[in-house]
C-alpha cells in the first residue's frame, strides 16, 4: 500500500519506519528539514514542505496513494488545518493523530476514517502490563470494545468452562481457549506449541497455563482484573 504521513516527529517517524520495513510505499512530510532527512534513506521520498499552506501540500500526490496519515500531535492548529485542507481536497482516507480529547473532538468533525489516539492507548496499555501482569495482550476494536488474551488466573485452574460465568458476572464474552501441549520435534527436542479451541463445551476443564481469549468492554475488563 502506499502512504503519505504529514509530521514526522516521533510518533510520525516510528509509523513512516515501521510500514516501510514491512515493504510499504511511504511518502513522508514535515516542516523540519533535519526530521526530514533521519528519515529519507528510510522511505520512498520525503518532503521539506509547510502542509499548513494549500499550495504546498499540493505537491504531494494526495489522491494517489492509499490513506494520508496526519500525524501532527503537538501543534493544534495545524493538526486541524491540514486536516480541513485535505478534506478540501475530496482526499477519501484520513487518518489523524488527536492528543486529547478536546482535539479528538474536534477531528470528529470532519468525520475522518480513523482518529489515532497512541497517548491514551499507550496508557491504557501500561495501566494494563502494571495491573495485570505481562501475561497480557489486548487488541482494541473501538473507544469502548477490546478483545484480550490473558493466562487463566490460578483460581480458575481446575473449573469447568461453564463455571466460569464470564459473560453473567462481568459481560465477557469468551471466544477461546488456547492450550499448550507438550511435542517433541524432529531432534528429539520437547517443545510447547500451542492450539486454539474455539469449540468450549461446558464439561472442558481449565488447565495451568491455559490462555483464554475474551471480548468485552473495557470497563467491564477492568472490573473483572479487580475481582481476580
Amino acid at each position: 500500500m502506499k502512504y503519505i504521513i504529514i509530521g514526522l516527529g516521533n510518533y510520525g517517524h516510528v509509523l513512516a519506519e515501521e510500514l516501510s520495513a514491512l515493504g510499504h510505499e511511504i511518502i513522508g512530510a514535515d516542516i523540519s528539514e533535519s526530521r526530514v532527512d533521519s528519515i529519507k534513506d528510510k522511505v520512498a521520498t520525503a518532503f521539506v514542505i509547510d502542509a499548513t499552506d494549500e499550495q504546498s501540500l499540493s505537491v504531494l500526490p494526495l489522491n494517489s496513494v492509499d490513506i494520508v496519515v496526519v500525524a501532527i500531535g503537538e501543534n493544534f492548529g495545524a493538526s486541524v488545518r491540514v486536516v480541513a485542507l485535505l478534506k478540501q481536497k475530496k482526499v477519501p482516507r484520513i487518518f489523524a493523530r488527536a492528543i486529547d480529547a478536546v482535539h479528538k473532538a474536534v477531528l470528529e468533525a470532519f468525520s475522518l476514517e480513523k482518529i489515532l489516539t497512541p497517548e491514551e492507548d499507550a496508557a491504557r496499555s501500561l495501566v494494563q502490563l502494571l495491573d495485570f501482569g505481562a501475561t497480557m495482550e489486548a487488541f482494541r476494536i473501538d473507544q469502548d470494545y477490546y478483545v484480550v488474551k490473558f493466562t487463566v488466573p490460578k483460581k480458575f485452574v481446575g473449573y469447568f468452562v461453564n463455571e466460569l460465568n464470564m459473560d453473567e458476572e462481568f459481560h465477557l464474552k469468551l471466544i477461546a481457549l488456547k492450550r499448550a501441549n507438550k511435542v517433541t520435534n524432529c531432534l528429539g527436542i520437547s517443545l510447547m506449541e500451542r492450539h486454539v479451541k474455539n469449540e468450549l463445551p461446558g464439561d472442558e476443564k481449565v488447565e495451568e497455563g491455559d490462555e483464554l481469549v475474551c471480548y468485552g468492554k473495557y470497563r467491564d475488563f477492568q472490573s473483572f482484573w479487580k475481582a481476580i
